[in-house]
């Protein structure tokens, strides 16, 4: 049977202050000043002078720069609205003016949304709508430079809501300040690039607090810091800031020759240095083209410029499918940590949530799964988010939460003060027998491996009963850990859903016709090849298998392989237009389970990550506020 003649079942989806003022000065002009004279001589004419290179451009003290910040319900404004508009107009490190004004949506704002942003169904009630807003917004920024962090986000919401009202989008030139920070400063200098964390750089006077002015003026601050930093770069005009991308130094082109001998083809590529220490481990669909960008203005990164100054060979590993790409690179990467890969390198540090196996169990962190018959969680990317669920599964469950072992017969005394707010049923004094408590331990675990219905509406009747008394911060809180318990649980399930199989074969057409075939044992990626088109295509998967790594079962629900490596393979899994050759054991994931859970989720996170909400919830208009 030919590849084209073949066909498999489709597999399921289980699834800085500002700098003071210049004086501007013509770049195209130079004037004598007249002299001093207690006759009455006649004044010297202005004398033009030819300008150097160095003096065309756009002084950046004479561009007018509108910084602006937006929320919204959501973060696509495909389905979301904007709420709030703040901006902040500046020149010469000046505030000219100030634009702020709540936005009416038109609709109710989302429970979730209102958590996030502060912004209520109250405080816009009375507030202009976007036909009204966005003119007054254009206006007041025409002219301007725009200027947002993260731009993408803010100016694509504008764009939509001036197609969507028939109003002119101008032409505006666009500055990302967090694209503009990832290319000046250093992980050294800052571990991100997110407002918050960079106003705290630069000693913003003002704290992001996810609100549009204050945010905006915040991102005024950084914008600032930015500039302090690249004047000693040699940025000075608009025309030099635009282009600071393709500042490439003679060194990194230099090294331009390390990707000449790496073939086209998909794989993993190690930058090493002259002493053989792996700098950093990437991977590609097309090697040499990849590597060759580390060499050009196509590369932006200040720490891949560090990275590359310091590498001395690149080495490639060929891979037959982009997915053994993936998986190899993870592999190395957690083989050599090397110091310019920022994630991956620590997959032992990953945090599991355990139900203890004891006669009164209870919650404990744990950094490895067990073969013991304990109930697990996980794994969490760091144990703040662990303890999140932790609590999230103790306001639904009156399970214990102290930590030391309770024997089959608990001591007689006095409860804690959580039994007597009914939050646990008090095992260690005898007040609930062995049988009762399993019952209550029997719930955690279905919640954990098939329905966190028990979790999620525990939380929502918090969260519901804290924006009714405007207490947003104690709801964000609890949202918090509702959302850390579904996606742990989601990830556990569908994780171990795959661990589970002792052997996954599957297939995916190549776009030159053949077939790219990955064996998957217990969650590991076990095997991958190619078959070529006009080839028989089971023989040759036959031969795949067969060479396939051996893989012994893990202790559920832990798979194989890190986490990491398990989702990608199961991404792969879930592509359009796999198919399933042979299948061991049993791959199925609860239907109510939590991956039912995470589309509304993520609607709700989709505006913002991290939330800090703002005390100040006036109902504001459209205004104009000259600097003093």
């Amino acid at each position: 049977m030919t590849a084209e003649e073949t066909s498999w079942p489709a597999a399921g989806t289980p699834y800085a202050q500002a700098p003071a003022p210049v004086p501007a000065r013509s770049p195209a002009m130079h004037q004598v000043a007249p002299q001093a004279s207690l006759t009455s001589a006649p004044r010297p004419v202005p004398v033009g002078v030819q300008a150097s290179f160095d003096e065309l451009g756009t002084p950046l003290r004479d561009v007018t720069f509108c910084v602006v910040d937006l929320e919204t319900t959501g973060g696509s404004p495909q389905s979301a609205e904007i709420t709030e508009i703040g901006a902040v107009k500046v020149r010469a490190g000046e505030i000219l003016g100030e634009f702020q004004t709540l936005v009416n949506p038109g609709n109710s704002i989302p429970p979730f949304i209102a958590v996030l942003t502060g912004i209520t169904d109250a405080m816009v009630a009375s507030a202009p709508g976007l036909s009204s807003a966005l003119p007054a917004f254009l206006q007041f920024a025409e002219g301007c430079v725009l200027v947002a962090h993260n731009a993408p986000f803010d100016v694509g919401f504008l764009r939509a809501a001036a197609h969507a009202h028939s109003q002119r989008w101008p032409s505006f030139e666009v500055l990302d300040t967090a694209r503009l920070a990832r290319r000046v400063l250093t992980r050294d200098d800052a571990p991100d690039c997110k407002l918050a964390t960079l106003a705290r750089y630069f000693r913003s006077g003002t704290t992001p607090k996810h609100r549009a002015l204050g945010d905006a003026r915040a991102t005024v601050d950084v914008l600032h810091g930015l500039f302090e930093r690249l004047g000693p770069l040699g940025v000075h005009t608009l025309e030099e800031l635009s282009a600071f991308s393709s500042r490439v130094s003679p060194a990194q082109r230099r090294k331009r020759h390390l990707a000449d001998h790496l073939p086209h083809a998909p794989g993993v590529y190690i930058f090493t240095d002259d002493r053989g220490r792996v700098l950093y481990v990437g991977k590609s669909k097309d090697l040499r083209a990849r590597v060759r960008t580390y060499f050009t203005a196509s590369e932006t990164r200040s720490r891949m410029g560090e990275m590359v100054g310091l590498a001395s060979k690149v080495t490639g590993i060929e891979c037959a499918t982009p997915l053994e790409a993936e998986v190899r690179e993870l592999r190395l990467i957690a083989a050599h940590k090397p110091r310019y890969n920022r994630r991956s390198r620590f997959p032992e540090r990953a945090t599991w949530l355990k139900v203890t196996v004891e006669p009164f169990p209870r919650l404990s962190l744990v950094r490895e799964v067990k073969a013991d018959s304990g109930t697990y969680l996980g794994p969490f990317g760091s144990r703040r988010v662990a303890e999140q669920a932790v609590a999230a599964i103790h306001e639904a469950f009156p399970i214990r939460q102290c930590t030391q072992r309770l024997s089959r017969f608990p001591r007689s005394g006095s409860a804690c003060v959580l039994a007597e707010m009914g939050r646990c049923v008090a095992p260690c004094v005898g007040a609930v027998d062995m049988e009762t408590y399993a019952a209550h331990v029997a719930d955690v675990q279905a919640a954990i491996a098939a329905d966190p219905a028990r979790v999620v509406e525990a939380a929502s009747r918090r969260i519901g009963t804290l924006v009714v008394e405007t207490r947003f911060e104690e709801a964000a809180v609890h949202r918090d850990r509702m959302a850390a318990f579904v996606r742990a649980a989601a990830r556990t399930q569908r994780m171990s859903a795959l661990a589970r199989c002792p052997e996954v074969v599957a297939a995916r057409r190549t776009p030159e016709g053949g077939w790219e075939a990955h064996v998957v044992r217990h969650g590991r990626l076990a095997a991958a090849g190619v078959v070529p088109r006009g080839t028989p295509a089971r023989a040759a998967i036959d031969v795949i298998v067969s060479a396939a790594e051996t893989v012994e079962p893990p202790p559920p629900p832990a798979p194989a392989a890190t986490a990491e490596e398990t989702e990608r393979v199961l991404a792969w899994l879930e592509l359009p237009g796999v198919r399933l050759v042979e299948l061991s054991g049993e791959w199925s994931c609860p239907v109510g389970g939590a991956q039912s859970r995470l589309e509304w989720l993520d609607t709700a996170y989709a505006a913002r990550d991290d939330v800090v909400l703002c005390e100040d919830r006036r109902r504001l208009r459209p205004v104009h506020r000259p600097a003093r």
